[in-house]
């Protein structure tokens, strides 16, 4: 019998390869913590939109969205973004805007976000 040939290998992660899983879950967490307000900011606004979607004219569907706005607390888009359209008897309110949210260097995570009340 030769050294070595009844032991079992060992298994498992090394030092190193340890190091690169926290790095890589570091920055993930890192992008996520970032994205998360904008999710959250987005909810707002559908939210806003949906109330205000109760109005008659697009002045006042406008209105609302700019009181929902001051409640929730966004500042992404306004009244005067909305695309407010009425079709049959329903009023439709459309929206749509773009967040950056700044990785490193030059690089940069681009979100583009819509929505619109049916």
């Amino acid at each position: 019998m030769r050294a070595g040939e009844g032991r079992t290998r060992q298994r498992g992660i090394s030092f190193i390869g340890l190091l690169f899983v926290v790095v890589v879950l570091g920055c993930v967490g890192v992008v996520a913590a970032q994205l998360v307000p904008t999710l959250i900011e987005y909810q707002a606004i559908m939210k806003a939109a949906e109330r205000a979607k109760a109005g008659t004219t697009v002045p006042e569907v406008r209105s609302l969205f700019d009181r929902g706005q001051a409640i929730d607390d966004f500042t992404a888009i306004s009244g005067k973004d909305l695309e407010v359209q009425k079709v049959g008897d329903k009023v439709v309110v459309s929206f749509a805007y773009e967040k950056q949210i700044h990785l490193v260097g030059p690089a940069w995570l681009l979100m583009k976000y819509s929505g619109r009340t049916d």
